[in-house]
């Protein structure tokens, strides 16, 4: 007689007292996450105005686009031995606006030598006459909506069709994420309330909401969400200490002296500790996902494990993910500091110097510590989900998963 092959892993279920006191843990960290958005809930952001008329942007085509040279007179056209030259480029292009007008601007050279020209679309910003009766004209950027939408929306149907509903999902928490950000994260920073209670409050909702809504609500489930939740803890601990310890402040000088005139802050680690937070989320999500599932296949595999032996089996897997998962995210944010780099490799400076830069500094202690907290926090849920699934037992409902 044959019997049925179970083609999802078998559903465990946990004792009723274990899963409640499970379900009200996952409800207490909830609370706490949202009373810690409560309380730091930002007020009034203030917004820039400067004293000097603000410009329109304008969009257009460029007509034209041609190389020209001009006296070096700005402090951003100086040689790196500190001298000034005698010409530097001033790239021009004619644009036509999109209300009729046409006009001639200067474009920086490394827009221009990055492939400008005829038929590109452009936005300029007008600032209108000034007591001369004179307006200005200047180029802003590159309009780049079209090849924006293009690639997001290719992203999203390969996203959906390959990954189907649950693509859809991860894509919805992705805007979530987005909206957590824009709405509460950047104004409660802006608006000086504690940032690691910022972080922690919206990357813990954020992960609630993903992963049951992407996931379903299982014990697999929940041990992912509670070893995040540790992950995100650690993290916290140790980038207080990394970022106090190297002074960093998660701002350039021109962008810090900008934010400090409008917001009146200061101290501005809070912009490194909830970046930190932030970057964690994705990663200890990837991690605790894949050793709470690793673990459940496991126990399928051979129901007779004990402890010991799913947690090495475990451990063995998730050895090769985080080893992966932490040379996949140094290559990350050396791809995003490239440009830095290359800045830094112009200026020849001893190692040391360029180690303890601004920029650098904070790749490495975001690196660092995301390292070290995903070192923690694969043990950490491994032995969690091992211990939780050696308490259930199979669903009463469950195929049976054996051979004919």
């Amino acid at each position: 007689m044959s019997r049925t092959h179970a083609t999802e892993p078998v559903d465990l279920v946990l004792p009723s007292r274990l899963r409640r006191g499970l379900t009200v843990g996952v409800l207490l960290v909830i609370a706490a996450a949202i009373l810690g958005i409560v309380s730091t809930w930002p007020g009034t952001v203030p917004v820039g105005s400067p004293a000097q008329a603000q410009g329109d942007l304008v969009h257009g085509v460029v007509v034209s686009a041609h190389d020209r040279s001009c006296p070096g007179q700005f402090a951003e056209d100086r040689l790196p031995d500190g001298t000034m030259p005698t010409t530097v480029e001033c790239p021009e292009a004619v644009v036509q606006t999109d209300d009729g007008t046409r006009q001639t601007v200067i474009v920086p050279p490394a827009t221009f030598h990055g492939g400008l020209g005829a038929g590109d679309r452009v936005v300029l910003t007008h600032y209108p006459a000034d007591v001369a009766g004179q307006d200005t004209w200047v180029f802003s950027d590159v309009d780049r909506r079209l090849p924006l939408a293009v690639t997001v929306g290719v992203f999203v149907l390969l996203t959906v069709l390959v990954a189907r509903r649950r693509g859809v999902v991860a894509l919805l928490g992705l805007g979530l994420g987005a909206v957590a950000i824009g709405g509460y994260v950047l104004p409660a920073l802006l608006t000086r309330q504690d940032a690691v209670v910022v972080g922690l409050s919206a990357t813990t909702a954020v992960m609630a909401v993903v992963a049951y809504l992407t996931h379903g609500f299982s014990t697999r489930t929940t041990v992912a969400f509670l070893g995040t939740v540790a992950g995100l803890l650690l993290t916290a601990a140790a980038a207080v200490l990394a970022v106090g310890a190297a002074r960093l402040t998660g701002l350039d000088d021109e962008t810090a002296a900008g934010v400090t005139a409008l917001t009146g802050a200061v101290d501005l680690r809070g912009v490194v500790l909830a970046g930190a937070l932030v970057a964690a989320l994705g990663l200890l999500n990837d991690v605790t996902i894949t050793q709470a599932a690793a673990v459940w296949e496991l126990r399928a595999a051979d129901p007779g494990a004990g402890f010991a032996r799913l947690f090495g089996a475990g451990m063995r897997i998730g050895r090769d993910h985080l080893a992966s998962t932490v040379y996949t995210v140094a290559f990350a944010y050396a791809g995003a500091a490239l440009p830095t780099l290359m800045f830094l490799r112009l200026y020849p400076q001893p190692f040391g110097g360029v180690i303890g830069s601004t920029a650098v500094a904070e790749e490495i202690v975001r690196t660092a510590v995301g390292g070290a907290v995903l070192a923690l926090t694969v043990p950490l849920t491994t032995a969690l989900a091992a211990a939780l699934v050696l308490r259930s037992r199979p669903h009463p409902d469950a195929p049976l998963a054996v051979a004919d």
